[in-house]
């Protein structure tokens, strides 16, 4: 594989969207995305006017898609059997976005909530809120995805953030998007009639997608296997192997493009120096035939984002020169 086909896609957010770090990026990102889950729709077009006028490199407007969100006032941890209530009104402190889906949680439901291992069962379901118990401790913080375990519910592959983002992003003529928590091909469907045009990266990260993997591949160009959501779904163990049968996959057609997104560089959030792990992680990535790679949290609240890019390139010319010593 050539240097120049493996891409880098980095995204944007509080440490990055400033003038040095656009700058920087010029020769060494390829995309720069613009997270839908944590971006206020409101400074959207203030934050693609001010990177546009810096910078030529391209933007991906990367939606919220079919996910549960909290939206929490104020972060706190609930210790092993805590009791707690959500209100439907939005009173309170712990809520749930987008809010039609207190209509399809039910009593027994299991919820994983974010990444710090909270889990908590739906105790009672009434026509005002939802009573909750944990089974695990954790700490519940605002704008964290929320996955029910126990079954599948359905929710709409764009919210209403979503489609005012895209008519927002065609209006400034970005080019590229990227549907988060797509299914099946009738999301991917529904996605292309807003985007005739448009340039569209179809991101797999849930366990209906790994049960439609081959129709999904058929019917796009562009995909993102999204690790970190994706590990909510299916046990963290078997992410290696799921990621190696969707690259193994993709190689039965023509001209498929995959990227590899979460966790990359973790370290490199807080740290100046990648674990070793790290390293062999990117690197095994590329062998298995991935065409670009993702920054996500290294480079959007990252200590560290220019020192997390240059890094990923290290390792991308270490595998196209075979640079062994």
């Amino acid at each position: 594989m050539k240097k120049n086909k493996i891409k880098l896609l980095c995204t944007l957010g509080p440490s990055t969207i400033n003038k040095n770090f656009l700058k920087f990026a010029k020769g060494k990102i390829n995309l720069l995305r613009l997270n839908m889950s944590h971006l206020d729709i409101n400074k959207l077009p203030e934050i693609i006017k001010y990177v546009k006028k810096i910078t030529r490199i391209p933007i991906c407007i990367d939606t919220e898609g079919a996910q549960i969100r909290t939206k929490i006032k104020k972060k706190i941890f609930y210790r092993k059997n805590k009791i707690f209530k959500i209100n439907y009104s939005g009173n309170g402190n712990f809520n749930l976005y987008p809010n039609t889906v207190f209509k399809k949680i039910r009593k027994g439901d299991v919820l994983l909530i974010g990444f710090d291992n909270l889990k908590a069962i739906v105790l009672k379901v009434n026509k005002n809120f939802i009573l909750l118990k944990t089974v695990l401790p954790g700490l519940a913080e605002n704008n964290k995805g929320v996955h029910i375990e126990n079954r599948k519910i359905y929710l709409n592959c764009l919210t209403n953030k979503d489609l005012e983002a895209i008519k927002i992003g065609q209006k400034m003529n970005i080019k590229h998007y990227a549907l988060s928590f797509t299914n099946n091909v009738y999301d991917m469907n529904k996605f292309k009639e807003k985007l005739k045009k448009e340039n569209k990266i179809f991101k797999i990260e849930t366990l209906k997608a790994l049960k439609n993997i081959k129709e999904i591949l058929k019917n796009g160009d562009e995909f993102i296997i999204d690790r970190g959501d994706l590990s909510k779904e299916v046990k963290i163990e078997n992410i290696p192997y799921y990621q190696r049968k969707i690259l193994k996959i993709s190689k039965n057609y023509k001209n498929k493009k995959i990227y590899i997104a979460t966790n990359l560089l973790e370290s490199m959030i807080s740290s100046q120096y990648p674990t070793r792990g790290e390293a062999n992680d990117i690197f095994s990535s590329l062998e298995m035939g991935a065409t670009g790679l993702v920054l996500a949290g290294e480079t959007a609240v990252g200590k560290y984002p220019e020192l997390a890019t240059l890094f990923v390139k290290k390792i991308i010319k270490s595998f196209t020169n075979k640079n062994a010593i």
